[in-house]
């Protein structure tokens, strides 16, 4: 009995999704728990497991077909279904379907050939009879082939290139010499002016991401607002402690730890910035869920630190290197992109020394950080150089004033200047 693939139920407030890639085609043999397709949805990218082993007899979506749940994706054939001697007698039949009438090679005392290694026999003019099969039952194998081949392979030097065959030209006929003509230029060939294009459509995590773009321009009073922070007593330590804290806690201690933490310290000091709006009303957070931008080969996405006032520096950046490799493997889940209360995208990385970015509807605020650059600044009288980066603060004017803007980043300023205030909570 045939087993049907489905489509598997997709996440919350997901309708549909879009077949993305199927890594069989019909006829190939999957093992259960195989991944046999992909399919994408506004958040995430869902994997389809193989209910059983056995073959994939048919597909019945194929790839950017839109499709929902329940919906049957393939039929498969169960390899407990295909009993050893069924299976011989299909390839038996096969062969003596597909071997040609002429071909006097192939004679009675010949063992069944599978019709893959009888047209490669067939393709090279080999004799089956010099071949040793390996198989079952001492069949010849696509393997024995190969190696037979190998093993009969002429050295590069005995193998020469068939002289092609010359044919004398016709004698021309005699023309009586004219006087030479001087020589004109010829014409310039045109050039190729080339202006190749491409239409692809978007997928479906890019066009998510274009509509809630949009929907925060054209939804919220978007402002935003700038500050620096010398950087230099958190690298300092972080200079001082890196290699203890990855010994101790097998993961590398990076800048984005200070930041949730200085963050935090600010949202508590200031609940309107961690809070949302509903229609006609605010809804004020009393937990921290920080959402950390992520590049991904498929866009950009916001996995959430769910409670991340509860984590220590180690278990952030544990969640974060987590999230990182989740993105680049296309495995994040719905679980991990769901909510959120506020924002940090660090767009630094890629060399940005300024930016204003964009609200992550329904939060009302996204905390920008951008490249740190050795920068003039005057401490105690005098020029100094120091590592500086510009923070760059949107938030919703609905609901956030822009006092309770400036000083929430005069905050964050002051807790990464002074690092102590996060270790000692002061």
């Amino acid at each position: 009995m045939s087993i049907e693939v489905l489509v598997p139920n997709l996440p919350e407030s997901v309708s549909d999704a879009t077949l993305a890639t199927w890594h069989k085609k019909p006829g190939d043999m999957v093992d259960k728990n195989e991944n046999l397709v992909d399919l994408e949805t506004d958040k995430v990218v869902l994997e389809v497991p193989a209910p059983d082993s056995g073959i994939l007899r048919e597909i019945r979506k194929e790839n950017g077909s839109t499709v929902v749940a329940g919906e049957v994706l393939a039929v498969l054939e169960p390899q407990a279904m295909r009993e050893p001697q069924a299976v011989q007698s299909q390839e038996a039949e096969a062969v003596e379907t597909a071997a040609p009438e002429t071909d006097e090679a192939y004679s009675d005392a010949t063992p069944a050939l599978s019709p893959s290694v009888r047209r490669m026999i067939f393709e090279k003019n080999i004799d089956p009879a010099g071949i040793k099969g390996t198989g079952k039952n001492g069949r010849i194998t696509k393997t024995d082939v190969l190696d037979y081949l190998e093993s009969h392979k002429l050295p590069e030097a005995e193998i020469e290139p068939p002289k092609p065959e010359v044919v004398p030209a016709p004698a021309k006929p005699e023309i009586p010499a004219k006087p030479e003509k001087p020589k004109q230029a010829e014409p310039a060939a045109p050039s190729l002016n080339l202006r190749p294009e491409q239409r692809v459509p978007m997928t479906r995590l890019r066009a998510k991401i274009a509509e809630r773009l949009l929907q925060a321009q054209q939804n919220a009073a978007m402002l935003t607002t700038f500050n620096e922070v010398n950087m230099q007593n958190v690298i300092d330590l972080r200079d001082q402690y890196k290699y203890r804290f990855e010994q101790k806690h097998h993961v590398k201690l990076g800048f984005m730890s200070f930041f949730v933490k200085a963050s935090i310290e600010a949202l508590k000091r200031f609940p309107a910035v961690n809070a949302s709006i509903d229609d006609n009303d605010i809804i004020y957070h009393g937990y921290y869920d920080i959402g950390i931008a992520v590049t991904t080969p498929r866009g950009l996405i916001v996995p959430v630190l769910r409670d991340a006032d509860q984590l220590d520096f180690a278990g952030i950046e544990r969640s974060i290197a987590d999230f990182g490799e989740k993105g680049r493997n296309a495995t994040l889940g719905y679980e991990d992109l769901k909510g959120g209360t506020f924002t940090i995208t660090n767009g630094g990385i890629f060399g940005s020394m300024l930016s204003t970015p964009i609200l992550n509807p329904p939060q009302c605020a996204i905390l920008g950080m951008h490249a740190i650059k050795e920068r003039p600044i005057v401490e105690n009288g005098q020029i100094v150089a120091r590592p500086i980066m510009y923070l760059a603060l949107s938030y919703d004017h609905r609901l956030v004033d822009g006092r309770d803007a400036v000083q929430f980043l005069v905050t964050i300023k002051e807790c990464l200047e002074a690092p102590a205030h996060l270790l000692l909570n002061i």
